[in-house]
């Protein structure tokens, strides 16, 4: 009982030992927040990457994609209905983006897809600015620009469907603060007049006389666009919207044969309507991505049936079989069916393919969501292996530094321990009362150095913003770099423990060799001392 006594008394009046808390509580810190942003940073590519993918993905990578799609898709529904849930193809090329109000250009990746069903194998559609505040008026279809206007009490007044709509959001709300950031509508909402061709004030609203709000113009095919292609990013991590919904957008596409030559048709040019962006979180997509219908994509690319000199018609081709699984499928075990019928439905097709298509049909792979991230996501593990290993052989520092304290408190106690065996205390005992001393130091060391962790991390975004505007060079963290928009800021509750557990041992490893010593120590020399 005698050690934990002492143990506790040293711990609370001797100076010394707080060097000794400091430096555990500083290095338990130091690693949790290193493991913590590196594993949210890798937790948040795995989330991210699965919303963007379904489980199965049937994929050539090439841009002249493969036929037979749609008769794959009811081959599945009619044998594996059981583990198939919803498939839904995807068209993806690159085409020149442009805002004909302006001379803005960019490169881009154009993705073809259906969007009801692409909303059901992944997260695109939670990630639509719009579509959050105007429910179920996000579409792909041709359609007209929306026009607003004043009524008689001076407030913004939009198309019918689109109140409508925004009234749907207001009653599904359930977050007050929410609300009253948009008790009227979002800036970027206020329309344009008809005549206006040249420049889109975003921040203008006009009124229409007894017309009131409507829909002008020619019908456009709805173009969603990714976020960080149009929008100027602020520094909070939002946006700022310089064209209002329903602009104006052109798009040139260059068609490509089966196998895989431009056509010799020129290029497409493509009228478009910008109806929503999207925010996946990813940088590297919501910069370079734009989505429209897959039908419209598909028909413009010369991707659907086409008439053959003999009067025959090449099959239809996507470059994309997204399929999701139902609830409680195994993974690895939906891709081996899928796998298994994709080479019965190959073996199905007999002599009926074309010689470019059997070379398309034979270049599919099929893959799950991991698979397609694979690469990406090793990388990102080893980094945090490679980080979490460094940091911790830096924080031998505090098993060495405990050492060193307890060295001297062993010098500086040599008449205590004297005292202490003279009244019948063993070796052992004497080396029990450092050991503990050091399990004492290391668990409030732990206990402080992870409370310290945690509240930084869960404040390291605000940490960053509070340092840039202090000085710009200071912001650490670029969504241009690291993909995400913001930091991790989760901390998992296991490594947390473990790092605490991890510093506790290593304490007392450290007072391993002073407490040996101590318990070494004759009587009459340690009486003798000074």
């Amino acid at each position: 009982m005698y050690k934990w006594f002492l143990a506790w008394r040293y711990l609370h009046t001797k100076l010394i030992a707080f060097f000794g808390i400091a430096s555990v509580t500083l290095c338990v810190a130091m690693v949790l927040v290193v493991m913590s942003v590196m594993g949210g940073f890798l937790d948040t590519i795995r989330e991210r990457s699965r919303g963007l993918h379904s489980e199965i993905v049937l994929d050539t990578g090439t841009l002249q994609g493969f036929p037979y799609y749609e008769e794959f898709q009811q081959y599945l529904q009619d044998n594996h209905k059981d583990v198939v849930s919803v498939t839904t193809p995807v068209i993806y090329t690159y085409g020149i983006f442009r805002v004909p109000a302006t001379t803005y250009t960019r490169p881009s990746r154009v993705v073809g897809m259906r969007l009801n069903e692409y909303a059901q194998v992944n997260d695109f559609k939670q990630g639509l600015h719009y579509e959050h505040y105007f429910p179920g008026t996000t579409r792909l279809g041709p359609q007209r620009m929306p026009i607003g206007g004043i009524d008689d009490k001076q407030r913004l007044v939009l198309p019918a469907d689109l109140e409508a709509a925004n009234a749907r959001w207001r009653e599904s709300e359930t977050d007050a603060e929410k609300k009253s950031e948009y008790t009227a509508h979002p800036y970027e909402m206020a329309m344009y007049p008809p005549y206006v061709t040249t420049q889109y004030p975003a921040n203008r609203v006009y009124a229409f006389g007894d017309e009131g709000p409507g829909y002008v113009g020619p019908e456009n095919s709805g173009v969603i666009i990714g976020c960080d292609l149009l929008n100027d990013r602020r520094n909070d991590g939002d946006f700022d919207r310089h064209l209002a919904r329903g602009a104006d957008i052109a798009l040139t596409l260059m068609p490509i044969s089966p196998a895989g030559n431009v056509t010799g048709e020129p290029p497409v040019r493509l009228p478009l309507r910008y109806v929503d962006d999207s925010r996946t979180g990813i940088f590297e997509i919501d910069d370079l991505c734009i989505y429209v219908d897959l039908d419209m994509l598909q028909h413009k690319l010369a991707m659907d049936p086409q008439t053959l000199a003999d009067g025959g018609m090449t099959k239809a081709r996507v470059n994309q079989l997204l399929i999701s699984l139902r609830s409680g499928t195994d993974l690895e075990t939906g891709k081996a069916i899928v796998a298994a019928a994709w080479e019965k439905f190959q073996e199905s097709l007999g002599d009926q393919p074309s010689m470019t298509d059997m070379q398309l049909l034979s270049g599919v792979d099929v893959m799950t969501w991991e698979d397609l991230q694979r690469p990406f996501i090793q990388a990102v593990e080893k980094e945090k292996v490679l980080v979490t290993i460094l940091f911790s052989l830096i924080s031998l520092v505090a098993m060495a530094l405990v050492g060193c304290v307890f060295y001297m408190i062993v010098e500086k106690k040599t008449r205590d321990i004297g005292i202490l065996k003279a009244i019948g205390a063993s070796a052992r005992g004497v080396a029990g009362l450092f050991v503990a001393y050091a399990l004492a130091v290391g668990i409030c060391g732990a206990v402080l150095g992870t409370t310290l962790g945690v509240v930084f991390v869960w404040n390291i975004n605000d940490i960053q913003a509070f340092l840039a505007a202090l000085n710009p060079q200071l912001r650490v963290w670029s969504p241009e770099v690291y993909s995400f928009d913001k930091i991790p800021e989760i901390v998992n509750t296991w490594d947390a423990l473990g790092v605490g557990v991890v510093a506790v041992l290593a304490s007392v490893a450290g007072s391993i060799i002073p407490a040996t010593i101590a318990g070494l120590i004759w009587p009459v020399k340690a009486l003798r001392y000074e």
